[in-house]
């Protein structure tokens, strides 16, 4: 089965892409790629592409809060872009907008 998680580096800025279904099941892959991001060095900035995401669910919800703490521990930009508005819905009944930029 294909990874619903993937990343990329350039420069000083970070992509953290998600597809599909973002819930507990594929927390291994996004822990994986998000500790690769985190120990790269020069990165400042990680966006989280939540464009290809059409399920999320409150273990999701921890886990983007646990990554929020980790990259905030090493001086990095975090911001969540492009969430479907069903997505979006849900990260505004968590007040993640006082969390985290969301554009």
């Amino acid at each position: 089965m294909a990874s619903n998680v993937s990343s990329r580096v350039s420069d000083n800025k970070a992509l953290l892409s998600l597809n599909g279904r973002f819930d507990f099941s594929i927390h291994r892959d996004f822990r994986s790629n998000y500790e690769t991001i985190l120990n790269t060095a020069g990165v400042n900035e990680l966006d989280v592409d939540l464009n290809g995401v059409d399920y999320i669910d409150s273990s999701a919800l921890g886990m983007l809060l646990l990554l929020r703490e980790k990259a905030t521990a090493k001086n990095i930009k975090m911001t969540l872009v492009n969430p479907k508005d069903s997505v979006r819905q849900v990260l505004e009944v968590a007040n993640f907008g006082r969390l985290f930029s969301i554009t």
